[in-house]
């Protein structure tokens, strides 16, 4: 696979980390190609050492040369940032998003010449190249800016291209995701240990039978519904299971979960 050219991350935090990681083993960006920033210099010398890229003294100066931007940093910081980036971003550069709740029309108008644009959501399984990535242009993003950052999402995980004004939504439900469901796996794997299993054990069972059901999910195309519905044996252990879950009321806690989620993202750049 070819290389994505020469790569600047700003504001390299916990996502912005496993993204770096994540496309260096995929082999989609070398090492010594990706300049990061990060709040403090602390940070920036570690990520040095720890992944064998370059630092900046500035965004400003990580932007100059670079193919392709990542803006990693908090929506609360965005509108200085891209007060930094202004007069330097040319139209020929890519800059791709992944701070959340931040509208590409926003970003495009706090930018002086007309750079192509991509909002995207990942999550931090793309650590292990098992990431799911949103992906929505902006104006000025063609289907040639797209397909450049489709080659460089693809190889650490699934993506999928959506409106944009499905962003805030995406970002509860698959990007604050992962917290959700290590709740749920670690309240399984509590109850393995309640009824005598090794805690070990029971970490392993329920992370396992998560990732397994998902690929059900995904890999039949069939209904979650009629999945579990396969599993539900008429006077059996597993509706009794399931009546403890629908009287504990867990569908609407997720439900209501996702819905908060999503509420917050859209305040985030507002309100900080």
């Amino acid at each position: 696979m070819p290389h994505a050219g020469r790569l600047a991350v700003l504001g390299a935090g916990r996502l912005g980390e496993a993204l770096i990681r994540g496309m260096i083993d995929a082999e989609v960006v070398r090492a010594e190609d990706v300049t990061v920033t990060a709040g403090h210099a602390e940070r920036v010398a570690e990520l040095e050492r720890a992944l064998g890229v370059r630092g900046a003294a500035s965004n400003a100066a990580a932007v100059r040369g670079a193919d392709l931007v990542i803006l990693g940093v908090k929506p609360q910081t965005v509108p200085a940032v891209l007060g930094e980036l202004r007069d330097v971003l040319e139209p020929a550069q890519l800059l791709i998003s992944v701070a959340a709740s931040v509208g590409t029309a926003y970003i495009e108008k706090h930018l002086n010449r007309k750079v192509p644009v991509i909002r995207a959501m990942p999550n931090t399984p793309a650590l292990i190249r098992r990431g799911m990535t949103a992906l929505a242009a902006g104006a000025h993003a063609g289907p040639e800016h797209l397909e450049a950052a489709l080659r460089l999402f693809r190889p650490i995980g699934h993506t999928v291209l959506v409106d944009e004004k499905h962003m805030n939504a995406v970002t509860a439900l698959s990007a604050c995701g992962p917290a959700f469901i290590y709740v749920i796996i670690e309240s399984l794997a509590e109850g393995g240990v309640k009824v005598g299993l090794p805690r070990n054990l029971a970490t392993e069972l329920a992370a396992q039978t998560v990732l397994g059901a998902g690929a059900m999910v995904l890999e039949t195309g069939e209904h979650p519904a009629k999945l579990k519905d396969l599993v539900t044996t008429p006077a059996g252990c597993t509706i009794d299971g399931l009546l403890e879950l629908e009287e504990g009321g867990i569908r609407v806690t997720l439900i209501k979960t996702i819905v908060r989620s999503t509420q917050r993202a859209k305040e985030l750049l507002e309100n900080g």
